[in-house]
């Protein structure tokens, strides 16, 4: 006797509903082809320019439609110029990755990834293996020391006091307060007035300057933190307009975003929480499903799918506007939220995201040689990150996801919550083991009865009677396909 757990994925949206089997009920699936969200974005977190590109051909291979770097623009020089990713007392070599996130002027290339020259070489090598390029930017702040910042910048706004905002250096003490959280200090960092037009023009050259050497997509740090039109304004402020100007729906002293923003990947990092207006920013950009990886993580620290909601998105907009993730660097970095989830952990839930039919998954490059004991590894800015992004479970489920385009996905549970089988159509399914136990798999499908053996271990799986069977390995992936 078989006792089966299953998560039916409405999609609402589209008008169609999926029934799965159990015991002796009727499976009913959805027509073959329906929308769906086919790319996989790697996030080369802190790899220099040069490593990228000497990396190209690899993260190609591995089926990455797209490579997210680190901020590319002037940054504040912090501890000597070390190059460290986080340098602890006694260090010999000094530095900290989060400098290049304080810009001390919007222009190409800083001392911890490289020149201008080196990035438009990256996205030359990028473009001939058909990988597209995301740069992270931040308009939002500047460094925390706003006296290093250059007198190109300045003089652009007329002055330095005409760079921020009137509430600019006030801390934000109430961050659900959308006038403290889109025009007050955080953590340090002085507000931008993103307001001021003359500040809106630099920025827009820098953007602009970034799509003529190849850039093709953005990734909007803290862009919760600036205003939308239905926010509380500045002193300083007239209209809160900027992402009008930085999405290209208008023009700024006759300056627009120089490509359609539709031919853009453009996304923000609005992080969920009370009073976040993720609708209305929507309008705008992808965004960031950060309770959806808060929840993944909780299956994957109980080994239990039934741990959290993972048939919902935890989010208000659409998942096919949503950028995906088993962790983010801030969740590795910041407080180590994620950093003592294992490389086999990481893998499972990267497998489960990519396998099913919507959102964009983002998969976080950790630091080279990192451990759960030494989360910083080498700890070294410009280096390359550890083998997991090319991993054969990675690259197997980054290229069955392109391989099920337009299949409705179903997602199948085994009542211990162990194992979860995502089938797209009755092209394929992968199987994960969320467990740190060997599993015996009993799940029903509608894959098409056979034997089939998976992509990665040549495991044989068989499909009879609406049922799959075989064993999975402790935190191992399959992935299936239907030839």
């Amino acid at each position: 006797m078989r006792t089966l757990l299953t998560t039916t994925i409405a999609m609402a949206a589209l008008g169609l509903m999926t029934l799965s089997s159990c015991g002796g009920q009727k499976t009913e699936t959805a027509p073959e082809e329906v929308a769906t969200n086919d790319d996989v974005i790697l996030h080369a977190w802190s790899w220099s320019f040069d490593t990228i590109a000497a990396n190209m051909k690899d993260i190609a291979a591995a089926g990455y439609d797209y490579v997210q770097t680190s901020p590319a623009n002037t940054c504040y020089v912090g501890e000597g110029g070390g190059m460290a990713l986080f340098s602890q007392e006694g260090d010999s070599v000094k530095g900290k990755w989060y400098y290049y996130y304080q810009p001390t002027d919007w222009k190409i290339g800083n001392y911890m990834l490289g020149t201008r020259e080196q990035l438009a070489a990256m996205c030359d090598s990028a473009a001939k293996y058909g990988v597209r390029v995301i740069v992270d930017v931040l308009p939002n702040h500047t460094a925390i020391d706003h006296k290093a910042v250059l007198p190109g910048l300045d003089n652009a706004v007329s002055g330095h006091e005409n760079l921020y905002h009137a509430n600019g250096f006030t801390p934000i003490t109430e961050w659900n307060d959308r006038y403290q959280c889109t025009t007050g200090e955080m953590g340090g960092l002085p507000d931008v007035n993103t307001e001021n037009p003359d500040f809106q023009h630099y920025y827009l050259e820098y953007v602009n300057d970034l799509l003529s050497i190849g850039v093709r997509g953005f990734r909007y740090d803290t862009a919760k933190h600036i205003g939308l039109p239905s926010d509380p304004l500045d002193a300083k402020a007239e209209r809160n307009n900027f992402w009008e100007v930085a999405t290209g729906r208008e023009p700024v002293k006759g300056l627009s975003l120089a490509l359609p923003a539709d031919s853009l990947f453009i996304y923000g990092e609005v992080l969920q929480d009370k009073n976040v207006k993720e609708t209305e920013y929507a309008e705008y950009m992808n965004l960031t499903a950060s309770s959806y990886g808060h929840a993944l993580r909780e299956v994957l620290n109980k080994g239990d799918y039934r741990a959290d909601d993972l048939a919902s998105w935890h989010h208000p907009v659409e998942a096919s506007q949503l950028v995906t993730w088993v962790e983010s660097h801030d969740t590795y970095c910041n407080e180590h939220e994620s950093a003592s989830l294992t490389d086999d952990q990481i893998r499972a839930g990267w497998v489960f995201l990519v396998a099913r039919q919507e959102g964009t998954p983002l998969f976080y490059s950790r630091p080279a040689g990192s451990t759960r004991e030494n989360y910083w590894g080498n700890n070294r800015i410009g280096a390359r990150g550890n083998d997991e992004f090319k991993h054969p479970e990675v690259v197997a489920a980054n290229h069955f996801r392109r391989a099920m385009h337009g299949q409705p996905e179903k997602v199948v549970a085994s009542e211990n919550g162990a194992v979860v089988e995502v089938e797209r159509g009755t092209k394929g399914a992968a199987v994960v083991n969320f467990s740190e136990e060997p599993q015996a798999v009993s799940l029903a499908t509608d894959l098409p009865a056979g034997t089939y053996k998976d992509q990665v271990y040549s495991t044989e799986w068989k499909v009879a009677d609406g049922v799959l069977t075989g064993e999975a390995a402790p935190l191992r992936t399959y992935i299936i396909e239907v030839k």
